[in-house]
């Protein structure tokens, strides 16, 4: 015979569901941004580096690092397809924006509301940039 289930048991394992659900769509918001951070920042960085003399901006890792992420952004926005982490996020959001103050302040940075067009034309752009930017920084030869 099968046991009952404890009167309020039930609302409470949903809520845990739900927390867990809404922390891990946070913390893939804040991977979005630290990726978003990365491309962008890291690039300006490259340049001042490169000015000022920093030799941590012509690691190999680093700069090829960005190159292949941003060339992976590039294609997937041409593909029309949309980001893995913008589809995780929000399956695990579901419709309800249980967010906090920071998910919803770094949300804000990232989605804006634009054809998808404009995004794919600025993320050709800025990986061309960052082609060009290799010619421009070469980044140091891998010790062999």
């Amino acid at each position: 015979m099968p046991q009952s289930v404890p009167e309020g048991f039930t609302i409470r394992h949903e809520r845990f569901v739900n927390n867990i659900r809404t922390m891990l769509a946070d913390l893939i918001l804040v991977a979005h941004l630290a990726i978003v951070l990365f491309n962008t920042l890291g690039l300006a960085l490259v340049w001042v580096g490169a000015a000022l003399g920093w030799k941590w901006v012509r690691i190999f890792a680093f700069r090829i690092a960005q190159v292949l992420l941003m060339g992976y952004i590039a294609l997937q926005a041409i593909l029309g397809q949309i980001c893995p982490l913008t589809l995780w996020e929000d399956a695990l959001r579901g419709t309800a924006d249980e967010r906090g103050f920071i998910a919803r302040w770094a949300s804000a940075l990232l989605y804006w509301n634009a054809p998808a067009w404009v995004f794919a034309a600025g993320y050709v752009a800025w990986f061309g940039l960052m082609l060009a930017t290799w010619r421009w920084v070469r980044p140091a030869r891998r010790d062999r």
